[in-house]
């Protein structure tokens, strides 16, 4: 809820930036540069005393596809998006990324969704449909770009889970560093205009929040809850940056933005309030991630094992059945 809170807010804010002549991909290098060397350096101060797993080799190719997807197109095509739409529609409009993170974790990586997620998710379709139909216009290319920046972000966070048992500040450093500098050198080679001093600081910290630290959040949400759930959970930024953008912006309330909050808000709220528990079978199983000794981590250490909780090393899971409330996480990955 933190993460959706600082990326909802993020949104509006954007917006004024926009507003002042900042080119769309210039702001979107910016506020991925922001987060990335704002995270390298907490990185580098907590690397001692970090127990989180850091990325091995065959991570990098998942993480490369996360940089292209959700770290240089999406937030390009959000930012084209609030050049042709108003901040509280825009930000309404991105509820679509908690729909196409679940669409795509339930077709693509059979994550298990049941019939109440589902009804959300219909909910916060119909929600969308409401906010970008222009009548006989059709739907607005802000509407459209939007629509792509969060059918991009869904296929990031998706792949982001598959990361999810890693260190989440060393994989949102990574994404902010290398996704600001393509997106800079993109900008760069057409010309953009270099905004003043005082706007790229804001630009920078409006990035280390909203989506630095709100990635880290996000990247925790994913280990523990898994890529359906967690979309329907960052399904309440938009109504925070819609709020803001009002507040801020002065944008103007309708009929079509109070229709769009309601299904919205009925959608997200079938989502968070899901209760998921049934017997289950673990299969033996061994990984490596942070964890504590708690219900499903009771495995005896070998030397050279870290000592306190939590901490990181390769353990096994041995068989196991029982029954208790779930989510698909790290260590519930299991059919149904």
């Amino acid at each position: 809820m933190l993460a959706a809170a600082l990326f909802g807010a993020s949104t509006p804010l954007a917006k004024m930036l926009l507003g002042i002549g900042i080119d769309p991909w210039l702001l979107a290098g910016m506020l991925y540069s922001g987060s990335g060397i704002g995270l390298s350096i907490v990185f580098l101060l907590r690397r001692r005393n970090a127990s989180e797993l850091r990325l091995h080799r065959a991570d990098w190719g998942w993480l490369a596809l996360v940089v292209l997807t959700g770290g240089v197109a999406a937030p390009l095509l959000l930012m084209v998006g609030l050049l042709h739409t108003s901040a509280s529609s825009a930000s309404l409009l991105l509820n679509l990324e908690g729909l196409a993170t679940m669409a795509i974790a339930w077709v693509v990586f059979k994550e298990y969704v049941d019939r109440r997620l589902l009804l959300g998710a219909l909910a916060i379709l119909a929600g969308a449909l409401v906010l970008s139909f222009r009548g006989a216009a059709g739907f607005g290319i802000g509407a459209l770009a939007i629509v792509a920046a969060c059918l991009g972000w869904g296929i990031d966070n998706n792949l982001t889970r598959k990361l999810s048992g890693g260190d989440p500040v060393q994989i949102a450093a990574v994404k902010g560093v290398v996704a600001g500098g393509i997106n800079l050198s993109l900008a760069a080679a057409h010309g953009a205009a270099w905004p003043s001093a005082f706007q790229v600081a804001a630009a920078a910290t409006l990035g280390f929040f909203g989506y630095g630290i709100s990635l880290v959040l996000f990247v925790l949400a994913l280990r523990k809850l898994g890529a359906a759930r967690t979309g329907g959970y960052f399904s309440t930024a938009p109504f925070i940056g819609a709020v803001l953008a009002i507040w801020l912006l002065g944008d103007a309330y309708s009929a079509a933005l109070a229709l769009a909050a309601v299904l919205m808000a009925i959608g997200v709220y079938l989502h968070i309030t899901e209760h998921h528990e049934h017997e289950h079978h673990h299969d033996m199983l061994q990984h490596e991630h942070e964890h504590t000794h708690d219900l499903h981590h009771q495995h005896v250490h070998g030397p050279g094992v870290p000592e306190g909780e939590p901490h990181t090393h390769i353990h096994v899971h041995h068989p196991l059945v029982h029954s208790h409330p779930h989510y698909p996480d790290i260590d519930h990955r299991h059919s149904h």
